[in-house]
Formats: C-alpha cells, sequence, structure tokens
C-alpha cells in the first residue's frame, strides 16, 4: 500500500492509494499542532511508503540555458544555477526542455521550486525521523504531463485547467513538458458563472505567456482540455466557445477519472484525485526532493532488486535443476527400454540357436564363419560398374555398334579361373577383363582408314580412366606403315558387313 500526503494552503491530508482505490486516513492543519498530529500518525508506521503531492500558489518557474553536458559537470551546473535562482535549494528542481543547435549546442532547462519552502520542511523532516520511505515529492504541475497524455494530448501545446479544492489549477504543456503552470483562488460559483470564470482566466493566462514570449502570437489555435465538476459539463460547454486563439475540449470529471484508472475516491474530492492517483501510479522522474531526504527509499529498492535478481536466479536453478531432472528420468526410462530389449533379443538369440543341428565346432567358430563369407560376399567382383563405364564411353561414339560383350575374372599372373592365361602378360594382379567385340557402321567399306581411326579413338577413351587398360586390341585392318594392308576387307565386302574389331579391357580388382 501507498500512502501521499496532499499539501494545501490549508489542511494537509493524508491519503492511502491500493490499485487505483483513494482512501483518506487522516487530516491535519498546516500548523505546528499538525506537524505534532503527524508525527504521532507517523509512529506505528516505520517503513511505509509515502509520496508527497504540494499543491500551492506559490510555485516559481523561470528558464535557463546552459552548455551541452553530462553526468557530474551537468549536475554541478545545474546545481549551481539553482542556487544563484533560489535561497533554498531543498526543494527545487531542474526539467530538462530539450536541446538548442546553433554555434554551439545548449540544452534548455526549467528551473522551478517553492517560494516559501519552509511549509514544507518539518513534515518531510518527520518522514524522515520516523523512518519512512519517501518516494518523492511532487508538485500537480509536474503531473499534468501525464494527464496531458492520458486525456488524448501528447505532442503541440495545450493547457491542462481542473477544479481543485485548493482553486483553479492551470498547467501549460508543450510537447509533453511543463513549462508554466498557475492556482487561482476560486469561492463557491454557480456553474455558468465558473464556466465564464474559467474562460476568462485562460484567455488571461494566454495572453501573459504571450507577453513573456513563451507562447507565439500567431499559430494554430492552443488545445485547452478543461475537466469540469461532475455534472457541469453542458453548462462548461455553453460558456466555452473556441476561436482562432484557444481550442476548448471539455471531460466531465467522472469521464477523466475513467480515463486515468481511478476506481474511487472519497466524497467531495476535486479533480486533485486525478493527480493523486498519477502521484501514486506514474510518478515522473522530475521531482523535489534531494537524495538525503530519499535514502531510505533508495535502500529499499535497491533490497527489492536484490531481492528480485535472488528469487530470478533461484528459479533459474529451480529451472535448471527441473530440465535435469527431466533429462535424467528420460535417460533412466531410455536405459530401462534398452535393458528391455536387450534381455527380448538374448532370449530370442538363445531359442534359434537351441533350433539349430549338432555340430563339431562352436558357436563362435560359426559365427566368425559368417562374419567372413559376409565380407567375402561384399568384396566380390561384379560386372555391373564396369559395363556401365563401357555404355558411358559408347555413348560418344554413335558409329560404334557392339555385337558381343563377355565379362570374367581373371587372377594374379594372369589366371582365369584358377587357370593361367596365355595372353595375359605376366605380374597382373587380379582383374576384371570385358571383352568387346562390335563393328564400325555408317562408313563406306574402302575408308579403311576411317574405320580403324574411329576404333582406335574409342579404345583412347576406354583408357581415359587410370583404373582401366587395354589388354588386348584386334583392328579391322593393319595399316601400320611396314605392313601390308590386312583384315577382314574382303570378306565385308562380299557379305555387306562392316568390319570386325575386338577389344579386351581389364581393371584392377583393388
Amino acid at each position: 500500500m501507498k500512502h501521499i500526503v496532499y499539501f494545501t494552503a490549508g489542511d494537509h491530508s493524508v491519503y492511502a492509494w491500493s490499485r487505483g482505490r483513494l482512501e483518506l486516513e487522516a487530516k491535519f492543519p498546516g500548523d505546528d499542532l499538525g506537524v505534532v498530529g503527524f508525527r504521532e500518525y507517523l509512529a506505528g508506521r516505520r517503513g511505509a511508503l509515502f509520496y508527497a503531492l504540494a499543491d500551492l500558489a506559490g510555485e516559481d518557474f523561470h528558464e535557463e540555458q546552459i552548455p551541452y553536458l553530462r553526468g557530474g559537470d551537468r549536475a554541478q551546473v545545474v546545481q549551481r544555477r539553482l542556487a544563484q535562482r533560489y535561497r533554498d535549494t531543498r526543494l527545487a528542481a531542474a526539467l530538462s526542455l530539450g536541446f538548442v543547435r546553433g554555434e554551439r549546442r545548449n540544452e534548455r532547462l526549467l528551473l522551478t521550486s517553492f517560494t516559501n519552502t519552509q511549509q514544507l520542511t518539518p513534515w518531510l523532516d518527520a518522514l524522515t525521523e520516523a523512518g519512512a520511505k519517501l518516494a518523492g515529492v511532487y508538485s500537480v504541475p509536474l503531473l499534468a504531463p501525464a494527464l496531458a497524455s492520458i486525456l488524448g494530448v501528447r505532442r503541440g501545446r495545450a493547457f491542462v485547467v481542473s477544479a481543485n479544492s485548493t482553486g483553479l489549477r492551470q498547467c501549460y504543456v508543450e510537447d509533453g513538458r511543463l513549462r508554466f503552470a498557475r492556482l487561482e483562488r476560486t469561492v463557491d460559483m454557480a456553474p455558468e458563472a465558473f464556466a465564464a470564470f474559467v474562460r476568462s482566466e485562460t484567455g488571461r493566462l494566454a495572453q501573459y505567456l504571450s507577453t513573456l514570449r513563451v507562447l507565439p502570437r500567431d499559430g494554430p489555435p492552443i488545445q485547452v482540455i478543461v475537466i469540469a465538476p461532475p455534472g457541469q459539463r453542458a453548462a462548461f460547454e455553453q460558456a466555452l466557445v473556441s476561436d482562432a486563439r484557444l481550442s476548448f475540449i471539455t471531460l466531465d470529471a467522472q469521464e477523466a477519472t475513467r480515463k486515468v484508472g481511478v476506481s474511487s475516491a472519497p466524497r467531495g474530492t476535486g479533480a486533485e484525485q486525478l493527480y493523486l492517483h498519477l502521484a501514486a501510479r506514474r510518478p515522473p522522474t522530475e521531482q523535489f526532493a534531494r537524495r538525503e531526504d530519499r535514502r531510505s527509499y533508495h535502500i529499499w529498492r535497491w533490497q527489492r532488486a536484490l531481492l528480485a535478481a535472488g528469487a530470478l536466479g533461484l528459479a533459474a536453478c529451480a529451472l535448471y535443476a527441473g530440465a535435469g531432472w527431466v533429462d535424467a528420468n528420460g535417460m533412466r526410462s531410455e536405459t530401462r527400454q534398452n535393458r528391455a530389449e536387450a534381455n527380448t533379443a538374448q532370449q530370442e538369440y538363445q531359442r534359434i540357436t537351441s533350433a539349430f543341428p549338432v555340430t563339431q565346432t562352436t558357436t563362435d567358430n560359426l559365427r566368425a564363419a559368417v562374419v567372413e563369407f559376409t565380407d567375402i560376399a561384399r568384396h566380390s567382383a561384379s560386372p555391373e560398374r564396369a559395363i556401365i563405364y563401357v555404355s558411358q564411353v559408347l555413348s560418344g561414339f554413335a558409329q560404334i555398334e557392339l555385337d558381343s560383350l563377355q565379362w570374367r575374372l581373371e587372377g594374379p599372373a594372369g589366371a582365369r579361373a584358377a587357370k593361367p592365361a596365355a595372353n595375359a602378360p605376366a605380374g597382373i594382379e587380379a582383374a576384371q577383363v570385358l571383352e568387346i567385340s562390335g563393328r564400325v557402321s555408317a562408313m563406306r567399306r574402302s575408308e579403311y582408314r576411317a574405320i580403324t581411326a574411329e576404333v582406335q579413338r574409342f579404345a583412347d577413351a576406354l583408357r581415359a580412366d587410370p583404373a582401366y587398360r587395354i589388354l588386348r586390341m584386334q583392328l579391322p585392318f593393319d595399316v601400320t606403315s611396314g605392313g601390308t594392308l590386312s583384315g577382314d576387307i574382303g570378306t565385308a565386302a562380299e557379305t555387306g558387313e562392316a568390319p570386325r574389331f575386338t577389344i579386351e579391357l581389364a581393371r584392377s580388382m583393388r
């Protein structure tokens, strides 16, 4: 649960906030007696989390520029500018308004503080002495950009106007950043009179900011979001007529609380309930309290961060352990399944071997014999590879036709089927031999040189692969320069058949 101390010019109230519900816990006068009562209230709440929200008229705003700096250098310059502007910097803040690009890059700052910080100091001291955790000290204007964003204005210039219990609160927001704010005290008025008062005060504020050159004199109309008291929206819409300078958007208080997320608030609470909810739910980064005043809060946040990190680490370890446990269970299940399969296989093996005929050798010898037989069968020669090779070479010779293709194995030293081959050279290792017989067609019989050359090209293509070699080749003709023309050209001419040739092609078994 969060507690919010709401400071006004009159009484100071303490609200309890939980899940969008606001409850009034205590109310104290703003004098010394109120501080005493506040200390008694804090006596049993050591370690409670508190937010301070000030809704006071005396709030100063001043724009400055500083050089573009970072880290400790910027903090020192900002603190020096605050000290030059305000006598008491305990409740002073510097809000960044962005950067100015020119000859050198400067940062725009909005310096802000309360004109009378002493009215808040005793209450903050009481929180520190009671051991409470102070999250921050905020003013209603600091929360105006968040309220404008929720109500639909995220860019451009806008006025946020609300009827708080302290009076008429007007905040000027530009591109999501606070630029100016004022609080005008009010008295009980009829809805029509109050709406006319809002119209006139908003026009006066626009004129004042134009004089200060905070607002441009020319430009599009400025959006004005007006949060009307419950039941007075119609009267406000009738009085708040848009013009070339101001464009009014009127919301009923109940509609605004619904958009902000306030589920319930004490009876009689004005529009400040919106700011009280935002202070607890969406507090801005900028606030007024010093680091010393928030020391307990920072320690608490570090403790929560450490606990969260520890919980995260514990969850990670538990997750890792759970994954390991699941893996171990899976491995144990797989091991049991493998053992069951092994037992089944062993029983099947024993059943099969029990049906074997009685032999004069052992089971191990039989197993070794089967393994050896399988290895011999795997390394036995097959004509498929050699025949595929010949067919691939033959695809490039359309004029050659095969008559026969004989495959055989020759052992070492030219042995064929355990008998030596007379035409195999000595020392040849075991090899596959293909005897290729064919003829050359589509040529005239008298072109014996072309026929012989075609057969020679075919033979050269066969031994292009180093794994193959030519053992013997019988050409259709003998066309050597030292010999006489011979062959079956005469016979071929008589029978009409093309001249034949024979090639023996060998491939090693290795």
